[in-house]
């Protein structure tokens, strides 16, 4: 009840996103936490951004499919800094637990979120290679001189 009363106070002042774009973001975070915590032996810790992003890009594949790009754009994320605001918003209304490194900057994304959600599904065309959740974003290739 605590969380649909805080989503409730972030609605009041944020009509940005859904309240299901909330509600999926707290399971995605969940998910995220579950992974990180297998790849390391079971010990639980926080996760980056980056991470988080690559977690919410997952789970939204793994339960909406071809669907999850239109249902993201219904609730209104369509970028990775939209999930970096409703996971700040969820952090001013401590919900959600910050440590001092955090930022919104962690969420201008390693990926295109509506490309990451669209491409797995579009036939015909280039699959997009997605980082993993450890990974860092590449880096642009340098052109090499002729």
């Amino acid at each position: 009840m605590q969380f649909d009363q805080s989503v409730g106070a972030i609605l009041k002042r944020d009509k940005r996103f859904d309240p299901h774009a909330y509600f999926f973001l707290k399971e995605a975070l969940d998910f995220t936490l579950k992974r990180v915590a297998e790849a390391s032996g079971g010990q639980p810790r926080h996760v980056s951004g980056p991470e988080l992003l690559a977690g919410f890009r997952d789970y939204a594949l793994e339960q909406f499919g071809p669907m999850a790009v239109t249902l993201m754009t219904e609730w209104g994320v369509r970028k990775c800094s939209d999930v970096g605001d409703m996971v700040f918003n969820l952090i001013d209304e401590q919900v959600f637990g910050r440590q001092e490194s955090d930022c919104k900057e962690d969420f201008i994304g390693p990926f295109d979120l509506e490309d990451a959600l669209r491409l797995p599904f579009t036939p015909g065309k280039r699959r997009l290679a997605l980082p993993p959740a450890h990974a860092p974003a590449p880096r642009p290739a340098t052109p090499t001189p002729q």
